[in-house]
């Protein structure tokens, strides 16, 4: 790639995006929630600018039987499950395997709940303002899960920012979120991590240390 990249690593990333965001800075009814696990880095900058609490949203897709690459809905933070009914019908998906792959993905989404944030709670996102946050969109599937989610949870408004995403994906999230702020839309974008300088994976450790803040 011939072009630099344009963020040395998360926290920059999330420091430059905060800008984007300071219409919510010092707001009480507002919460910054990064996704899982590159998307908390990110949302630790935001959620330090603002002012606002930090918690992680973790979302998990519903592979269909035999083809867990076809999602057919997913599970999320607040024990929440949104289907995608037209999938579950097209492909024949029956109540009792689409439960058993609810509870197998939920089983793991606690235990990835209770690594990233230990015995707290959630923060309740009822009647406030959602910040959703991740390191960059590809398909942006997992940001429209969580956005369809938080809608479940009765957040106020819900508010999509990521530092890099195709142009495409940050549109079609218009007609779900309240707001939609891609910091830069890269074209051709081919990947996220090409336009971060370092892209190293987060590991558990490094969530508990920013939830913990």
């Amino acid at each position: 790639m011939s072009e630099r990249p344009r963020f040395r690593d998360r926290h920059d990333a999330g420091r430059r995006l905060s800008r984007e965001l300071e219409h919510y800075r010092g707001r009480g009814d507002v919460v910054v929630l990064g996704l899982p696990r590159g998307g908390v880095p990110v949302a630790y900058e935001v959620a330090g600018a603002l002012g606002v609490p930090l918690d992680v949203f973790v979302v998990r897709k519903l592979g269909v039987p035999g083809h867990e690459e076809l999602a057919m809905g997913a599970i999320a933070s607040g024990n929440v499950r949104v289907l995608n009914e037209d999938v579950v019908a097209a492909t024949g998906v029956e109540p009792p395997d689409l439960e058993r792959v609810t509870a197998r993905e939920l089983k793991t989404l606690i235990a990835h709940e209770r690594a990233f944030r230990g015995e707290r709670p959630a923060i309740d996102v009822r009647d406030r303002t959602a910040i959703v946050v991740d390191d960059g969109l590809a398909t942006g599937a997992t940001m429209r899960a969580a956005v369809t989610a938080l809608r479940e949870l009765d957040a106020a408004r819900i508010v999509v920012a990521v530092p890099t995403a195709p142009r495409e994906s940050c549109e079609s999230l218009r007609r779900l979120a309240d707001e939609v702020i891609c910091a830069t839309t890269p074209d051709p974008f081919m990947a996220v991590g090409l336009w971060y300088a370092d892209f190293a994976p987060v590991s558990d450790a490094e969530v508990r240390e920013l939830l913990a803040g």
